[in-house]
């Protein structure tokens, strides 16, 4: 065995190296016109029914009304009950027929059973399901006193993923329909302090990647990977060391430092166009797919670059990324307002300080 393993590493590696530079332009030939007859062919969503969940703010939210605007049906999910109706009432006022709101936890299974039951009993039918709820961590791996505090992670951007999926299928095949799946570009860039977030991305890319080869001729899935867009997130809202969301805008500029935040409307746009094409992939903002190579091929270099902007600093807040952020004054050109503000529909002011915070940072 040791034999043959010794000669397929022989011959692979020659015959990828001497085919690859001719095969590589043929494909990239065939993406594109691939690309030039999805493009003439986008599927109009107009009458469509379409679940999101994750519909209370940032991309969901946004892409909520992207579908209204095309006058889909659609069943908004999410655990913000209130959140969830304003979001109903302004995308029936943008166009859609109607907007269902079904309050629920997509990390309960029995949830997202329920989401997609009550979806096809109102409408009869599903035709896209989109997977978007998520949240995010934001600390060091030590810092965790008990692992078990952000398991929710894992059971929200994940399990969520899948159970929705898994309920989903059935009645996507039978009107032959898409999954836009939202993972994140952190799936493959190694951020310290999202290490449990990567690696929740990452399963839903490799979940969907080998779901798109079992059942891709029947339900087309779209995987999108977000760089940093304007959502609750980028304005600061994560979960710390001890399970529990807060709003601390010091550590986001801390990790975010000069990376430009998208503003949410041209974002999901995008990656509804790329929806209704069928396109297996989209990375908002485009530019942001090269990250993936420089991953690929000079990986010391990005865990080193990681490391200097996020790692580097006399405490976790003040890093050399925001020492960077502050001394170039980027902060008014590359942050939206909304993100600059530290409103997310309560006065967050009303609790410094709370369960011993530095008094940057605000329980929700």
């Amino acid at each position: 065995m040791d034999f043959i393993n010794s000669i397929l590493k022989v011959t692979i590696d020659r015959i990828s190296q001497t085919v690859f530079p001719f095969i590589y332009p043929i494909y990239l030939l065939f993406k594109f016109i691939s690309f030039i007859i999805r493009s003439t062919s986008a599927e109009d969503v107009a009458g469509k029914v379409v679940l999101i969940t994750g519909a209370s703010s940032g991309i969901g939210e946004h892409l909520a009304y992207e579908y209204a605007k095309r006058g889909a049906y659609l069943a908004l999910v999410a655990r913000r009950d209130h959140r969830l109706r304003d979001v109903a009432d302004v995308a029936e006022i943008l166009g859609s027929p109607y907007a269902l709101v079904i309050h629920a936890d997509v990390s309960n299974l029995e949830d997202c059973k329920r989401c997609v039951d009550t979806t096809v009993s109102h409408f009869g039918q599903l035709d896209h399901l989109v997977n978007n709820a998520g949240i995010t961590s934001i600390n060091l791996f030590e810092e965790y006193e008990d692992p078990r505090n952000i398991a929710s992670v894992m059971d929200t951007d994940f399990w969520g993923t899948v159970y929705c999926t898994y309920y989903a299928i059935p009645y996507l095949k039978q009107t032959r329909g898409k999954i836009i799946g939202i993972a994140s570009s952190a799936a493959w860039l190694p951020t310290p302090r999202l290490s449990f977030y990567s690696a929740s991305k990452a399963a839903v890319i490799s979940f969907y990647e080998t779901l798109r080869v079992e059942i891709g001729s029947e339900i087309g899935i779209t995987v999108v990977t977000p760089g940093l867009i304007e959502s609750e997130m980028t304005k600061g809202k994560f979960m710390f060391e001890d399970g529990k969301m807060y709003i601390d805008q010091e550590l986001r500029d801390a990790v975010m430092s000069v990376m430009p935040i998208e503003p949410v409307g041209g974002a999901v746009e995008a990656m509804l166009r790329a929806g209704c094409r069928g396109d297996e992939y989209v990375t908002e903002p485009p530019w942001l797919r090269m990250s993936f190579y420089w991953k690929m091929f000079l990986p010391e270099v990005v865990e080193w670059l990681n490391y200097l902007f996020i790692m580097t600093g006399s405490s976790p807040t003040d890093t050399f990324g925001k020492w960077l952020l502050e001394l170039t004054g980027l902060k008014p050109l590359i942050y939206p307002p909304s993100v600059r503000s530290p409103e997310l529909g309560i006065q967050v002011g009303a609790y410094p300080n709370m369960l011993g915070c530095s008094a940057s940072r605000y329980r929700l």
